[in-house]
């Protein structure tokens, strides 16, 4: 792959019938292109449970998917809230979903544990009051050519 591919997708806020809809289509694609399985695998998870937060969280938002012959970074951006504190939103059990939320099976507080524990790489760039960025990288490994 010389060029990298882009993928961008809209993610509706507060649709948990949509959710999953993108990191869906990346799976799929991903597969088509015959990536390593285990990557796919690590793809879909992070990206499908930053899906859920941004439609719990943040009333929806975007994700680009940059695809290289080294990686695939996912990049997901909200105009939601913000993360009061990051170290404490990171920790397993936590969450700050509502009653609603929780009842319908999402907002066990997995969410971001999960998407760093499934990606190689997760930065969050989050500003009170206008918004949160998740940038997050799972790396293509080379197979070795044996001569």
């Amino acid at each position: 792959m010389s060029e990298p591919i882009t993928l961008t997708y809209a993610v509706p806020g507060d649709d948990f019938t949509r959710a999953g809809e993108a990191s869906s289509d990346v799976k799929k694609k991903l597969k088509a292109i015959g990536l390593d399985p285990e990557v796919i695998r690590k793809v879909a998870i992070a990206m499908y449970e930053g899906e859920i937060n941004m439609v719990i969280h943040a009333g929806g938002g975007e994700i680009k998917v940059i695809l290289s012959s080294s990686s695939v970074r996912m990049l997901l951006s909200d105009h939601g809230p913000g993360i009061p504190d990051i170290s404490l939103a990171m920790q397993e059990g936590y969450s700050t979903a509502q009653d609603e939320v929780r009842n319908l099976g999402f907002g066990a507080g997995m969410g971001l544990p999960n998407m760093k524990k499934y990606s190689d790489r997760m930065e969050i760039t989050t500003e009170i009051g206008k918004g949160t960025t998740v940038e997050m990288e799972v790396y293509i490994k080379k197979v070795h050519e044996v001569s």
